[in-house]
């Protein structure tokens, strides 16, 4: 009788999680030079409580954050951060095999950074009132003009997910990010949950093109993650 292989091993993901990480960190896995980003205007999509925004202002970059929960109060999002981080922090130490310590010292000090990245979010978005840098928004379907942005970025949402969404999701949302791009579009990573590289990329890439969109894979000189280590770049054709 054949012996069944066991399940591959992978995080369990029944939701999309409210998680954010730094700007250090985007700088790493977008492979981005903050420095040349001043004065541009960048969109960080499905941002959760990362604080990229709120350094990357910091620092003289334009940029704003768009996430399906920034209609909520900051208590609010706080005690969804504390539901959120405990289980994927639980979930991180109990599947140390899932992690490569490339760009953290260790799990405690991704643990560490991530929460600080927190904890840096809710304190700027008590003054979104006054700011405006968080937008509520979702894919696959925007709320800003076309060509808005110079840059946009996308973190663990699209193949991280890819069970939750379907082919046709993943072209339209590309797309979306596409059309409010008038520069670069950057997706991080390319991999699953459980660390797999995207079944349907190319087949994905062949349909972006035939909408105009051209698409590049680069790695990237980070991986925290399993497979982590590359991203997709989108650009429009001119």
């Amino acid at each position: 009788m054949p012996t069944l292989e066991p399940p591959p091993l992978q995080m369990e993901l029944p939701a999309v999680s409210f998680f954010g990480r730094t700007l250090d960190e985007y700088a790493r896995f977008f492979a981005l030079d903050p420095a040349q980003l001043r004065r541009r205007v960048v969109l960080d999509v499905a941002a959760g409580p990362s604080s990229f925004t709120a350094e990357a202002s910091r620092r003289g970059i334009d940029a704003v954050a768009v996430d399906p929960l920034y209609d909520r109060a900051g208590p609010v999002l706080a005690e969804q951060v504390k539901h959120d981080y405990g289980r994927m922090f639980g979930q991180i130490r109990a599947k140390p095999q899932l992690f490569r310590l490339k760009s953290f010292e260790s799990l405690a000090a991704a643990e560490s950074d991530r929460r600080a990245a927190a904890r840096w979010f809710l304190a700027d978005y008590e003054g979104n009132t006054r700011h405006g840098r968080y937008v509520r928004g979702a894919l696959p379907l925007l709320p800003f003009l076309d060509g808005a942005f110079d840059l946009v970025l996308c973190a663990h949402l699209l193949f991280i997910h890819a069970e939750r969404f379907d082919f046709a999701w993943h072209v339209t949302a590309c797309l979306e990010l596409a059309r409010v791009s008038g520069g670069e579009v950057r997706i991080h990573p390319l991999c699953g949950a459980d660390g797999r590289p995207y079944a349907g990329l190319a087949r994905l890439r062949r349909e972006l093109a035939t909408h105009g969109v051209r698409s590049e894979v680069r790695e990237v000189d980070y991986e925290f993650f399993a497979g982590s280590n590359s991203m997709l770049v989108l650009n429009r054709h001119t």
